[in-house]
């Protein structure tokens, strides 16, 4: 539980993957930017539990799914 105390939005995945249906996409909505870790822990749950998981920060959307987020993604496609 330390880990979860300091960012919101695992402590937000965690108890909606708790309080959701399997399959079901949780939708995580915050006022501050996401930190690295959160994003790295978003990929991973999103792989492990086979379910879509979409972040919204103060400034962009970020839909991970299968251990991937659409917004990295995308921004590497665009740089290529």
């Amino acid at each position: 539980m330390l880990h979860l105390c300091h960012h919101s939005e695992k402590l937000a995945i965690a108890l909606g993957l708790i309080n959701t249906a399997p399959g079901t996409p949780l939708r995580i909505r915050k006022n501050l930017w996401v930190c690295e870790d959160c994003h790295t822990y978003a990929k991973f749950i999103s792989k492990i539990v086979g379910r879509a998981i979409m972040v919204r920060d103060a400034n962009r959307f970020h839909d991970f799914e299968n251990g991937v987020c659409s917004f990295l993604h995308g921004l590497l496609v665009m740089l290529v």
